[in-house]
């Protein structure tokens, strides 16, 4: 059982209210993600959030493991995250790689994913991306769990509502499409560096990580410079 510290809970909510900034949204839901992580005690978290086709696309995960179950959703449309966004409700599974409700996602997830639960993250009134948490076991989700991600996912709605009033909407799109291009980029850098030198999603997306924090510099630049490098004739790059 996932214990849930319900005065931690109340004080980092309050905190993530207190500090919702007007812009720099990506960065802020970035750390709110990264908050549920730690004070939850789980194995991960991410946030998906849906494209303009209504497409449920993944913006953040704390780690590998989580990353591949964002991946994974991403690619094949199903997964509890992608059903709690379509069903607008809470959305939980005891062993993700076994339920029949998704026979597609077990081979493409990382061994460590097992139990998995997701919530809506809505937009004046609608269902606009889920966050979701894992656990490297199976778990028996309780009511406690999932009104605490609620709870969560209510300080992000607040954060994006409250960057609608700062901004043109149109700009908040532009922020939000950015961060689902930015995720583009990652991945196709790791499907090159992973045809280059041999090596697992896994090892490639630990590298390229590892380099960029050596050099100072963010994933994403760095993807998009070796894609460039790819361009001009797969310069021997090594990672």
């Amino acid at each position: 059982m996932t214990h849930i510290d319900p005065e931690a809970l109340v004080a980092s909510l309050r905190r993530m209210q207190k500090a919702a900034p007007a812009t720099g949204i990506v960065h802020h839901l970035e750390r709110i993600v990264q908050v549920v992580d730690r004070i939850f005690g789980y194995s991960g978290a991410g946030l998906m959030f849906a494209d303009p086709d209504r497409i449920l696309r993944y913006l953040f995960a704390t780690d590998e493991a989580g990353r591949s179950l964002e991946h994974a959703q991403a690619t094949v449309q199903a997964g509890p995250c992608v059903a709690a966004y379509t069903t607008d409700g809470a959305v939980t599974t005891y062993d993700v790689r076994k339920d029949d409700r998704w026979p597609d996602l077990a081979p493409l997830l990382h061994p460590d994913v097992r139990a998995v639960a997701g919530v809506p993250v809505r937009l004046g009134g609608e269902p606009v991306g889920t966050l979701n948490v894992y656990q490297d076991t199976t778990h028996d989700w309780e009511e406690s769990d999932t009104e605490a991600l609620h709870a969560y996912a209510h300080v992000i709605e607040q954060v994006i509502a409250a960057a609608v009033e700062a901004e043109e909407k149109s700009q908040l799109a532009d922020q939000l499409q950015y961060a689902l291009d930015y995720r583009v980029v990652i991945e196709r850098a790791i499907g090159y560096l992973m045809g280059k030198h041999d090596l697992t999603a896994s090892q490639a997306f630990t590298g390229l990580r590892k380099q960029a924090r050596d050099s100072r510099r963010r994933v994403a630049d760095l993807a998009a410079e070796l894609l460039g490098e790819q361009g001009r004739g797969d310069p021997d790059h090594a990672i």
